[in-house]
């Protein structure tokens, strides 16, 4: 079993939706505690339908979000340890999330979303370890270099 993870930064509706299907993307499982955005296709109504459209689940996991306490404390001070410090003692309190999360990753192949373009630095990251804990999931980390298509219709991928 594997858990996908994706960060929509840098991509526009299409080119997401074409990455999922080059990945075999069943299912999106969106972990941004307020599913809101401003590029257009990725607030939680209009994504969850245009995935409808393809064929694909959308479920949001709002438990799974970074409390937004965490996520005003790193605006702040931009401390990257302290941010993964405070998250994973808030993801401590969210073990029916994780099981129903991975219930749901040996049932379906999911991608973990968030808007990060790196997995490095989003807490989706940490959610995916957490699931790999639970359940003994491998992770992919979907990785998109749009410096290599900008000339391109699709955009090339990297895995790691």
């Amino acid at each position: 079993m594997i858990i996908n993870t994706i960060g929509y930064e840098g991509l526009d509706i299409d080119e997401f939706l074409s990455i999922i299907a080059e990945n075999d993307i069943d299912t999106v499982v969106d972990v941004r505690e307020l599913p809101l955005s401003r590029k257009p296709g990725f607030s939680k109504k209009a994504l969850a339908s245009v995935l409808n459209l393809s064929g694909r689940e959308y479920i949001h996991m709002v438990d799974l979000g970074c409390p937004k306490h965490v996520r005003n404390r790193y605006r702040e001070d931009g401390n990257w340890d302290q941010y993964i410090v405070g998250f994973m003692k808030y993801l401590k309190t969210q073990e029916a999330a994780i099981a129903e999360l991975s219930n749901l990753v040996g049932s379906s192949n999911c991608v973990l979303l968030c808007y990060e373009a790196d997995y490095n630095f989003c807490h989706r990251s940490i959610v995916a370890n957490a699931v790999r804990q639970y359940c003994g999931v491998d992770i992919k980390h979907i990785k998109v270099d749009k410096t290599k298509t900008a000339n391109l219709a699709s955009p090339r991928l990297a895995f790691s």
